[in-house]
């Protein structure tokens, strides 16, 4: 052969030989796909060797582990995003619900103002927890209503829940806050009996207080650190008792959320980062229009809407 025919078959060979790496390559990616069952499509067979080339093999080294890797993470967010979209149609919501940032490394510090009541030796009592996250949380009261479809949702939907239980209430079916708090909803006190704690004693109040940490401790496992006064009312005595079992922080409340409606403390009715947002346990009935899951969906719009995630409260107080 002259010297003239090979340098003009020179350029045909390496076009050759870069069209098998790609043929290669492209069965890798659909055999990677077939095993994540990404299709169900069986993988198409490898394209014979070009006669006179060498083989060529399918990268294993760092650069093909990387290629591997990023397409299992992309297929992986994009399951995961559908499933949430399939979630968010199931349960009838106006829109995907925003994500919650990344829990703060530090639990934001607390300062005396409208929101925050500090006094020595007392646990503070919040309102509004001081944060620039546009974050909201959802704290659900006593116990009394254990509707299987809420807790559902809340799980489907992966809402962050507090919930601050009152013994006398809840203690019918325990068994659906240890369900709830499997699923990572954090279980708070709410007293043993929900009474106006202004007007108790040093030993009613600890039996009250006290007595449903030690309750809670008993049935859920965990011995809470946070505390909501029956009707957000409190005394400096109460809060000494709190204290004295275990409690380091007050939530109360900056709106209300029934199903039809939000009631908001603040006069231009709209939230804002931080606010604390009281709910009930309630079946349906005058006061309460709808289900838990119909409060759920108006709670979870309303944030979406005003652009902001439910984080957990427990992360940042």
């Amino acid at each position: 052969m002259s010297t003239k025919d090979r340098d003009r078959r020179g350029p045909r060979r390496r076009h050759l030989a870069a069209l098998a790496v790609l043929a290669v390559l492209g069965v890798g990616c659909s055999a990677l796909r077939a095993q994540d069952g990404s299709g169900g499509r069986a993988s198409a067979p490898a394209a014979p060797p070009v006669a006179g080339q060498p083989a060529v093999a399918v990268p294993q080294g760092a650069a093909g582990q990387e290629v591997n890797g990023r397409l299992g993470v992309a297929e992986r967010e994009s399951r995961q995003q559908q499933a949430e979209l399939a979630a968010a149609r199931h349960w009838g919501l106006a829109a995907l619900p925003l994500k919650a940032p990344e829990a703060p490394a530090e639990k934001p510090e607390l300062v005396a103002g409208p929101n925050v009541l500090l006094a020595d030796g007392l646990p503070p009592v919040v309102r509004r927890v001081p944060t620039e996250d546009n974050v909201v949380f959802l704290t659900v009261d006593d116990g009394a209503a254990k509707d299987p479809e809420f807790a559902e949702m809340a799980a489907g939907l992966d809402v962050p829940l507090s919930v601050f239980l009152s013994d006398y209430l809840a203690r019918s079916d325990y068994d659906y806050f240890r369900a709830m708090r499997d699923r990572g909803v954090s279980v708070n006190n709410h007293t043993v009996n929900h009474p106006d704690l202004r007007r108790l004693g040093a030993d009613a109040l600890r039996r009250e207080i006290c007595g449903q940490q030690d309750r809670l401790e008993q049935e859920i496992g965990t011995r809470p650190w946070l505390f909501r006064p029956p009707y957000g009312e409190y005394t400096a005595a109460a809060l000494r008792t709190a204290a004295s079992c275990g409690v380091t922080a007050v939530a109360l409340w900056t709106e209300e959320a029934f199903p039809d409606h939000l009631e908001y403390r603040y006069s231009d009715e709209k939230l804002h980062p931080g606010d604390i947002i009281l709910t009930h346990f309630r079946d349906p009935a005058p006061g309460w229009k709808g289900t838990m899951a119909d409060m759920l969906r108006r709670v979870i719009d309303t944030a979406t809407a005003e652009g902001f995630a439910i984080g957990r409260l427990e992360d940042y107080l």
